[in-house]
């Protein structure tokens, strides 16, 4: 599996501040940060940042080890439980602190059946509508600069259809269309953040949501990229359904984004569940054999995904263990310890797939620089600056 596309291969000419070659100089080519977004719910950020303690801190800090990309919670039932009344202001800081450590983040969802408010359901289908696009108004406008990228509508392959309780997104989509609703969405997110990268995100990968992501483009809807959610919770995939359902979402000629991802370190969730939902336990333990599982099942399903040109993003669900259903999904155990998927992935984003070298240039100051796609400290006889490799282009890097 070739990972060339992930690497930048140029010439650079490093000159001093009066634009003379550095000569046969040694140039430290340090990475701080990648391009590629390896992501992870960071819920965890938002009491942390609320109440600073200990514990939260323990848990982000070692969040912060290996992602550089986070996801925060927008649900929009527990986001303004009262109408009119957001929880903007924990959100902003949880938002701006990962911003503040160079991780990207991104909002989760704008507009979604499940989870969301209940207060909207005394109005009509019109209203709710209305209340929807400036509930994305809100959202988009107030949180633009700090949040850049959004899941704009979750899971619309079954909205229309699901019947497990009424709700109001689903009462408007079943009147508007799949098609119609997410082209009203996204119109408006695209109108407040036009720079926004906005995301249609679903965990159904038949090809009933290929049929709906060729319905939106040939409607005009401005997709950013195609989210692929992977609950693992009854076993992984594999290579063969990786690969097959890359081939598949690939011919939209779309980034990709793995946006929620999650294998087990317990027992497997029975087979015979078709909600995961549905499967309540009161515990759901981690073992030393699971741990060892799901460290080389995230191990080959990076190597996977990190090799495909069009995967610009994997996101981990759950952090620590238990954080939905109870289940041994995270890379960090309920006690806070290190699990072996976390040192495997440290190991891999932080070493195998990262540059951290010395260069030496020529007479004329000219150097190759072979380095992984991100931003860099560039370095020498003490001067140091700030650089982002993306392309293989030629430039000069002025060490002033």
């Amino acid at each position: 599996m070739s990972i060339a596309h992930r690497k930048v291969n140029k010439r650079i000419r490093f000159v001093d501040a009066q634009g003379n070659p550095l000569s046969n100089k040694d140039i430290g080519i340090r990475q701080t940060n990648h391009k590629f977004l390896f992501g992870c719910g960071a819920f965890d950020f938002i009491p942390y940042v609320l109440k600073e303690e200990d514990e939260y801190k323990q848990i982000t800090d070692s969040w912060l080890e290996i992602f550089n990309y986070g996801t925060l919670p927008f649900y929009w039932g527990q986001y303004e439980t009262e109408e009119g009344k957001p929880n903007k202001d924990a959100l902003m800081k949880a938002a701006k602190y990962l911003q503040s450590k160079g991780a990207k983040v991104k909002g989760h969802p704008l507009c979604w059946h499940t989870a969301c408010a209940d207060w909207l359901m005394k109005y009509d289908n019109a209203t709710i509508m209305q209340k929807q696009l400036e509930r994305i108004d809100r959202e988009v406008v107030g949180f633009k600069g700090v949040i850049d990228m959004w899941d704009v509508i979750n899971e619309v392959v079954i909205m229309p259809i699901f019947d497990k309780y009424d709700n109001a997104i689903t009462r408007i989509c079943k009147e508007k269309g799949r098609v119609g609703l997410i082209k009203e969405v996204f119109k408006r997110a695209h109108a407040d953040n036009p720079d926004a990268v906005l995301l249609l995100n679903d965990f159904n990968t038949s090809t009933s949501y290929e049929i709906l992501i060729d319905g939106c483009l040939n409607a005009g809807v401005p997709i950013s990229a195609i989210g692929i959610q992977s609950h693992q919770h009854q076993g992984y995939w594999g290579k063969e359904k990786l690969e097959e359902v890359l081939e598949r979402y690939s011919h939209f000629g779309l980034p990709i984004h793995f946006t929620e991802n999650t294998l087990i370190s317990g027992d497997i969730m029975p087979a015979h569940i078709v909600d995961l939902n549905d499967w309540q336990v009161d515990e759901w333990p981690s073992t030393p054999e699971g741990e060892e599982r799901q460290a080389k099942e995230i191990e080959e399903m990076y190597r996977i995904l990190f090799s495909h040109p069009l995967v610009e993003a994997v996101t981990t669900w759950d952090y620590r263990d238990g954080a939905w259903l109870k289940a041994p999904s995270g890379y960090i155990r309920l006690d806070n310890s290190k699990k072996p998927s976390f040192e495997m992935l440290k190991k891999l984003v932080k070493e195998e797939w990262w540059t951290d070298e010395t260069v030496t240039t020529d007479e004329n100051g000219y150097a190759i620089v072979n380095a992984f796609k991100g931003d860099y400290n560039i370095g020498c006889d003490g001067v140091e600056v700030e650089k982002q490799f993306v392309d293989d282009n030629e430039e000069v890097v002025t060490l002033k």
